[in-house]
């Protein structure tokens, strides 16, 4: 090997994020997506023999990169309790040889609020300007801190029935929008009352909004949780909204509330607008007659797109700054 790979820590993930332009490396990938010039397999999941755990891996080549890699997921069960880790590796496409290998718990957090981001900026009215965050984990603090640069907000809504009484977590969501009134709704309806962007980063597998109650023109964005069919909207919501995801190949048959609605009749992936393959290339007009709904599942492609701009970030950092290869 000319060069040994890179290897990242979570913390050391930290350092470089600021550095990195996540929503650009995305655009780009999903760009190169609908040129045909990446390619993005549906994710696998494989079972360890006698009930020891199982492996989700997360594929992805992105040719005008020259890189290609995978996100590896095992969930152990033969431990006294289960461990649940996430591992990235970016291969490059000249030498065949390891770019880089580092923990994707962070990675994987940036590069889903980085997602929504996109689908934020492409998809809700340029004068959008009160924004609710349904959600006051880790990825909900990360979704507002991507979304806060991309419209003039007037006002940020956080809803959680966890934010009662925890004011300290308040001030976290305070200082991801800096110069932004940042208000704890009490409800989920007074959050998305009048609202022109809803983002769902909950850890429900139950509907936590009715979209029904959202109005026109006002985009919804989800991500949902790990569980079976877990869904953040009812499945019958669905076919009142206009529908985009992340990529029509692979979103239909992973994300829950689509899944459960083309089980029961009540919606097709057929009916889908458009996805950011699509969005990116700038092919689609932003609707504006009903309520909008953007759904992702996760991409393979964009967990490397996320790792090569890392890597890039790192390769381009002072002498002095560049992490030790391992």
């Amino acid at each position: 090997m000319s060069q040994k790979p890179f290897f990242l820590t979570d913390a050391e993930i930290e350092t470089f994020i600021p550095k990195v332009d996540i929503k650009n490396a995305l655009n780009k990938a999903f760009i190169a997506l609908y040129n045909h010039e990446a390619a993005q397999p549906p994710q696998t999941l494989i079972m360890f023999p006698g009930g020891r755990g199982d492996l989700i891996t997360k594929l992805g080549i992105l040719s005008p990169m020259g890189v290609f890699g995978a996100k590896l997921s095992p969930c152990l069960t033969e431990v006294p309790q289960p461990v649940v880790t996430s591992w990235t590796v970016l291969m490059s496409m000249k030498t065949g040889e390891p770019l880089l290998l580092c923990d994707s718990a962070r990675l994987t957090c940036e590069r889903t609020a980085g997602t929504t981001a996109l689908a934020i900026d492409l998809l809700a009215a340029p004068e959008a300007s009160i924004l609710a965050v349904f959600g006051t984990g880790r990825q909900a603090l990360a979704h507002l801190r991507h979304a806060a640069i991309l419209r003039p907000w007037q006002e940020v809504r956080i809803f959680s029935p966890n934010l009662a009484g925890n004011l300290s977590r308040l001030e976290d969501f305070k200082a991801a929008a800096p110069g932004t009134l940042v208000l704890a709704s009490p409800t989920a309806e007074k959050a998305a009352s009048l609202a022109d962007v809803i983002i769902l980063a909950t850890s429900s597998v139950t509907p936590v909004l009715d979209l029904k109650t959202v109005k026109n023109g006002a985009l919804v964005t989800s991500i949902s949780t790990s569980g079976p069919k877990a869904h953040e909207i009812a499945p019958q919501d669905l076919a009142g909204a206009d529908v985009y995801c992340d990529y029509a190949s692979t979103a239909p048959s992973a994300a829950g509330e689509m899944v459960l609605a083309c089980e029961e009749g009540l919606w097709s992936e057929e009916s889908l607008k458009g996805d950011l393959p699509a969005l990116c290339a700038n092919i689609l007009p932003r609707p504006a007659e009903r309520p909008i709904y953007f759904r992702s599942v996760g991409l393979g492609i964009a967990d490397v797109a996320v790792a090569f701009a890392l890597y890039q970030a790192i390769t381009d950092a002072p002498a002095g700054d560049v992490l030790a290869t391992g």
